[in-house]
């Protein structure tokens, strides 16, 4: 296995950059990048001149990670060369959110196969309902096969997000990335470090992913009084004050949903997964040092999977949410992971809408919020 990286801070002389990574002849090439590169017509050329043989998978970005750390405004570049795991990507086009499941199906029937070991996903950040997209691809692949990846990002605004798969790069596609092969060694992780707090409340009109009312009430008025002042900049306020989810027990079962958007007239919250009618949830918040420890958690979860030496590509995928708390200090989330999993790891990602993972090993796969989720590629 070989793997070459590189972080371009600029458009300008892509091609001359990227040939060092062509260099190794890769058969997969990840780019995170901020809108402007992924809009870029020569960039988008220039990739595809550089690995004409290579499945590219990537998407636009509300952050870009690397080796150097967080960065805005630039794209991260990683070539991989397997000696014996086989890939296959996938994508299809989604018609809206009602789709959302349906498109998962439809990418988990072109990957599907005896040998498949594992899955990377990648969807648009905004119009589509991550936890139906997720549950499409499992009830396909099945329950064994663990999905991670996450939904575009464009830089905190939610507006249009960007996918780059097997249909090029455009605003409404779902990308996925099947890995096959006894080679293939594959680990995962997944925390957050969010708290809960204020009194549970009843989830009493939903539909899919839109929050109409808690406890017989407009769920935006609920939320904008639990706001205060921080109400007036809805809906990117909201990424500070997501959703637990709690189960029968009325104990959180470990899934967060964020606000993706609202809607003043009908006084409802868009989230980013599906949510049950009757279903309970409280309001969450965190502090740096506990997403920190969180980031820890998930790299010592991905770490405890990984035999051998565990070199390596590492995608850490991680929520705008928690950039947004840790704020200049969100470079140490990324060397947080980078200490736990080692120097023979090369590190990659971006800063997303939405995290999809297994909690732990075995387990079943889920959208997330406001997690560091880990996806972590080697070979025997």
């Amino acid at each position: 296995m070989k793997i070459r990286q590189v972080l371009l801070k600029t458009r300008q002389d892509a091609a001359q950059h990227l040939q060092p990574l062509a260099a190794i002849e890769p058969q997969l090439v990840t780019i995170f990048g901020a809108v402007s590169f992924l809009t870029d017509a020569p960039f988008i050329d220039a990739v595809w001149q550089a690995f004409p043989g290579a499945a590219v998978l990537g998407c636009s970005t509300a952050g870009e990670i690397s080796a150097e750390g967080v960065s805005e405004e630039s794209c991260s570049v990683s070539a991989v060369h397997f000696s014996a795991t086989q890939l296959k990507s996938v994508a299809t086009m989604l018609s809206g959110m009602g789709d959302s499941r349906a498109a998962g199906q439809r990418i988990g029937s072109e990957l599907s196969s005896p040998d498949l070991r594992a899955v990377l996903i990648l969807g648009p950040g905004t119009q589509i309902n991550g936890s139906a997209l997720v549950e499409g691809v499992a009830s396909v692949v099945g329950e064994g096969v663990p999905l991670t990846g996450g939904l575009a990002g464009d830089g905190g605004a939610f507006r249009q997000t960007w996918t780059w798969g097997a249909q090029g790069v455009t605003d409404k596609q779902v990308v996925g990335l099947g890995l096959y092969g006894d080679a293939l060694i594959f680990s995962h992780g997944c925390f957050g470090g969010w708290e809960p707090f204020g009194p549970e409340r009843t989830i009493t009109r939903c539909d899919g992913n839109i929050l109409y009312e808690l406890d017989g009430k407009p769920a935006l008025d609920v939320y904008k009084r639990y706001l205060g002042e921080y109400a007036k900049d809805l809906p990117a306020s909201g990424l500070l004050f997501p959703f637990a989810i709690l189960g029968a027990d009325r104990k959180s079962v470990g899934l967060i949903r964020t606000i993706l958007g609202v809607d003043e007239r009908s006084g409802s919250l868009t989230l980013a997964g599906a949510i049950e009618l009757n279903g309970s949830l409280k309001l969450m918040h965190a502090s740096t040092d506990k997403l920190l420890n969180g980031a820890e958690v998930a790299a010592e979860g991905a770490r405890k999977m990984q035999p051998g030496s565990g070199e390596g590509l590492a995608i850490l995928i991680s929520c705008i949410g928690r950039k947004l708390v840790m704020g200049q200090r969100i470079d140490e989330e990324v060397e947080a992971v980078g200490a736990v999993l080692g120097s023979q790891v090369a590190l990659s990602g971006f800063y997303s809408y939405g995290e999809i993972g297994p909690f732990s090993a075995g387990g079943a796969c889920h959208l997330h919020n406001q997690t560091m989720t880990i996806a972590w590629l080697g070979e025997r």
